[in-house]
């Protein structure tokens, strides 16, 4: 149970990441993933990387700069400008609907404008789920001025478009449904420079 602790990525840039592990049955038609970062960098670093074998960016989510977040779905991506950080906590979710292309962005507990991504497209089960790098292959193929520096925490994958009472329950770390991906429960493996502490602060 990783309650009130952090991933700390120590070194930049870094060749360190976590491989998570889920149990997905079939291709994902809506997912939502949310986790909360804490970071000083400048450069583009990876937060989620979801790779298939035919397919690398899955799903990703990609900050290229720090008032940028790319969200990735099936190789495509659109873009959300955000406030650049006050060098706090940033907790983001991103959920996407097949049905209607339907892609949602959430930071800090707010709804940012929806945008279209990949109406009709199926997200692949079988996949390399890591963090802190960004695969350019299946499991591999990592650039390390796009790995992550810092600290990650309250990593979820769900397999449905979580509410808005939801999305802000998982900013405010309340109760939240079963997840393929809980921090609370989290079956992961630390490959490199990367340890678990606690929470320094809110």
């Amino acid at each position: 149970d990783l309650y009130r602790k952090v991933f700390v990525f120590r070194k930049d840039p870094s060749d360190a990441y976590v491989v998570l592990r889920a149990r997905l049955e079939q291709p994902l038609h809506n997912f939502t993933v949310c986790l909360r970062s804490y970071t000083d960098l400048g450069r583009p670093h990876s937060l989620f990387s979801y790779a298939t074998k035919a397919q690398d960016n899955e799903i990703l989510l990609f900050k290229p700069k720090p008032e940028e977040y790319r969200f990735y779905v099936g190789g495509k991506f659109v873009t959300f400008r955000v406030p650049e950080s006050r060098r706090d906590w940033e907790h983001v979710c991103a959920s996407w609907e097949s049905a209607t292309g339907i892609a949602e962005f959430w930071l800090n507990g707010k709804p940012w404008p929806r945008k279209g991504l990949q109406r009709g497209y199926a997200v692949g089960a079988t996949a390399s789920i890591l963090l802190g790098q960004e695969q350019d292959g299946f499991g591999g193929g990592f650039d390390l001025y796009n790995s992550f520096s810092g600290e990650l925490s309250d990593v979820y994958l769900w397999d449905a478009g979580l509410s808005p009472e939801k999305m802000r329950s998982a900013f405010l770390s309340l109760r939240l449904p079963p997840a393929l991906l809980a921090w609370r429960s989290l079956s992961y493996e630390v490959k490199g420079d990367v340890v678990v502490k606690p929470r320094l602060r809110e």
